[in-house]
């Protein structure tokens, strides 16, 4: 209907109800048939789960979610606003304090960017994908009528964006009401608050706030975290594969435990960097998602057998060698450390855009119809694939502001410009997220990976999945 531009599905329901599959009893009784063995087999004799399970009903839209993600959006600008007006009311750019509160402050605030962003790149991912026909449900493995779409993804990451700029603005306040400056530790504890509200919500047990999902995504970090004990599948996977776009965020983490650990925040100063535990953690942080995808890909290969994982774990495994070097360069520097620096990271960009590219993108295939793509494509204008292979490589390069010096800019302080090239990342993995889906749902039937890697559409926890907000 869609290529010839004609409204034929009335026609086609005819033509189907009329035909022999349409009124034979011999295709109904088979029909119940299949059924009764997937109720017994799959739904422990519980027909109502079985049948929800073969025949779900469709996912209905709510008018709610589109006005609170309205309401705040408009509550996030509104935020954004007035934040920008008591900066400039308070001069901060220019205050002699602008950088105690750049070292202290926002390093707190950028973990809660960084998950935002993220989740407008995701939300921008189901957009497409749906757009576009890639059945991202299956691939994860979700519940049909529990997935997230773009609008309550959007509706999530508006309400972070709300509680952010809200902490944002109370902090500058309280620094600037004469009446409230001088509970400089009540001042600082906001964004620890923000945090505890945050993890709060994420381990809720109760049936609110998308539980099903919220359970999901907690169910894969433990799968990630205890990569060698877990069968790997796409989620599990994938999931890893977004952490290593998330070292700033795990790091701003850390800069948590060490501020309000340590007790810097009573003092307003913190000697985080100064410390040699603080700087250890500071390695280690970075190196643990690759970490994580380098003990699923050896999982994967001693299971399934095959070189690919072995070549895949051998990348990030350089990944690891390049990050390391890169952040003992940061700490301590060195003639020595910037050339073991370089020529690591190169190996493993090399190696990473090959592989994002031609693996798991699955372009730059010469033979192809596509000259340079491959033979199936979902978007029509092929200039977006070379548009985004071109992307990913240059985004890949925002390693370099580490080994070459440009830690710090003339309009920059330093922590802005980490979350600036933090953010890249963040972009870089969501422009991938969708080519890598892409390629997934075109493939997802070759090499038998509808059963290896990806789940079942039965393969689902108990009926406990929340459909409500």
């Amino acid at each position: 209907m869609q290529i010839t531009l004609r409204n034929a599905s009335k026609a086609y329901l005819q033509m189907v109800d009329n035909s022999y599959l349409g009124s034979s009893d011999e295709v109904t009784k088979l029909m119940e048939r299949v059924e009764a063995t997937f109720v017994k087999h799959f739904a422990n004799g519980n027909h109502r789960k079985g049948m929800n399970t073969l025949r779900p009903k469709a996912k209905r839209e709510r008018h709610t979610i589109t006005f609170f993600l309205g309401t705040f959006f408009g509550c996030s600008i509104a935020f954004l606003v007035a934040i920008i007006v008591s900066i400039h009311a308070r001069d901060v750019i220019n205050s002699p304090g602008r950088h105690q509160y750049m070292d202290n402050i926002f390093p707190l605030y950028s973990f809660f960017g960084y998950i935002f962003l993220h989740l407008l790149m995701y939300a921008g991912n189901i957009y497409f994908w749906k757009r576009y026909r890639v059945n991202y449900s299956f691939i994860f493995g979700f519940k049909q009528g529990t997935e997230l779409g773009y609008r309550e993804v959007l509706f999530v990451s508006s309400a972070l964006a709300v509680l952010t700029f809200g902490g944002v603005l109370s902090n500058l306040d309280m620094e600037m009401d004469p009446r409230t400056r001088n509970f400089e530790a009540i001042t600082e504890i906001v964004p620890l608050a923000l945090l505890v509200v945050v993890v709060l919500i994420t381990f809720c047990p109760f049936n609110i706030i998308y539980r099903s999902s919220r359970f999901f995504l907690i169910r894969c970090v433990i799968h990630c975290i205890f990569a060698p004990l877990y069968k790997v599948t796409l989620p599990d996977f994938f999931l890893a594969d977004q952490l290593t776009s998330q070292v700033q965020a795990l790091r701003s983490l850390e800069f948590y435990v060490c501020y309000y650990g340590w007790g810097d925040f009573k003092r307003r100063s913190n000697m985080c960097r100064e410390s040699d535990l603080f700087n250890i953690f500071y390695l280690v942080v970075a190196i643990i998602p690759y970490w994580f995808r380098f003990l699923q890909c050896v999982r994967r290969l001693f299971e399934e057998k095959h070189g690919m994982h072995f070549l895949n774990g051998l990348r990030y495994f350089s990944t690891i060698v390049a990050v390391s070097t890169r952040t003992i360069y940061e700490l301590r520097t060195g003639q020595t450390l910037l050339i073991v620096a370089i020529a690591s990271s190169v190996v493993a960009t090399i190696a990473n855009t090959y592989w994002d590219i031609v693996i798991d993108w699955g372009l730059l295939q010469r033979s192809s119809r596509n000259h340079w793509l491959r033979d199936k494509l979902i978007i029509p204008n092929k200039s977006v694939y070379f548009i985004a292979m071109v992307l990913n490589i240059i985004l890949r390069l925002a390693w370099m502001q580490t080994v070459l010096g440009f830690r710090q800019a003339p309009f920059l302080p330093r922590t802005a410009l980490i979350a600036v090239f933090a953010s890249l990342e963040i972009i870089r993995r969501g422009i991938w997220n969708f080519f890598r889906l892409e390629n997934e749902h075109l493939n997802n039937v070759g090499k038998y990976r509808a059963f290896k890697s990806v789940p079942l559409p039965f393969n689902y926890e108990k009926d406990d999945e929340d459909k409500s907000v």
